[in-house]
């Protein structure tokens, strides 16, 4: 009977101890708990513009201002400043103060850096800075991307216009101009991009590190999260796409965020 006891209790012990190791196991392969959010209403230019401040886990290693398309939301780059914030990239997604005016969103999206480089509103100041944009948004930041303090500029998916009054079109002569490094991710031409109306960019940008067209691709890949309305208008998003768009942006913070 005792020699019965004994072996029981060893059993219970070995058990125990078990499912204290897969238990350790378990939390040890849990993803980590995501970067706090902040949502907040800030005057850019004489607009109050609501924005989200996305923390960066760990030491911050830089800034990102993601800039989002023709009648959409902060809300549709979440996805994407997440993944910045959980690699050490102090993230904000502003909802743009002008939806036609692309300088004035851009001169929004420069006040924007000069807060960050100041430091006191969204923590201490920070030297390095980068400016995405999707569609509109692109053009938007792109015409921003000058603003000292901003080291790269990642265009998704972009979009460009001829203004009235004008010969040639704001976002390509921007472009021509601009010395900040510059990755584009693009979809090959649909009525969401204007047919690719921004491709010519790649030709013109005189420090392009990248210029990458993800085959197959609709506009609604490069926003995260997209909603049904995007893909109803634009085409349904593919999972391996939208990851590619995804590695773009990380392999920038990874480039100019050091």
């Amino acid at each position: 009977m005792e020699a019965l006891i004994r072996h029981t209790r060893l059993v219970c012990a070995a058990l125990v101890g078990a499912a204290a190791a897969i238990a350790t196991l378990s939390a040890a392969a849990a993803p980590a708990a995501p970067s706090p959010v902040q949502t907040q209403v800030y005057a850019l230019d004489g607009h109050r513009v609501t924005l989200d401040v996305f923390l960066a886990a760990g030491p911050v290693r830089g800034a990102a201002i993601l800039s989002h398309g023709f009648t959409r939301s902060r809300t549709t780059l979440a996805g994407h400043a997440q993944a910045l914030a959980d690699a050490g990239v102090l993230a904000l997604t502003p909802d743009l103060p002008c939806t036609f005016d692309f300088r004035c969103n851009a001169r929004a999206i420069a006040v924007l850096v000069g807060s960050l480089r100041a430091g006191g509103t969204f923590g201490a100041p920070v030297e390095r800075i980068m400016l995405v944009g999707f569609s509109a948004g692109a053009l938007s930041s792109l015409l921003a991307a000058d603003t000292p303090g901003v080291v790269g500029f990642v265009g998704l998916d972009p979009f460009d216009r001829t203004m009235t009054g004008e010969a040639e079109r704001l976002g390509l002569a921007a472009a021509g101009r601009l010395r900040t490094e510059a990755l584009l991710l693009r979809a090959p031409p649909t009525r969401c991009n204007a047919e690719a109306v921004a491709a010519p960019w790649g030709t013109v940008l005189p420090a392009l590190w990248r210029d990458e067209l993800i085959a197959g691709s609709s506009h609604c890949d490069f926003e995260s999260p997209t909603d049904w309305m995007c893909r109803l208008a634009c085409g349904d998003t593919d999972p391996a796409r939208q990851q590619r768009v995804r590695q773009g942006l990380l392999d920038a913070a990874a480039r100019w965020m050091h």
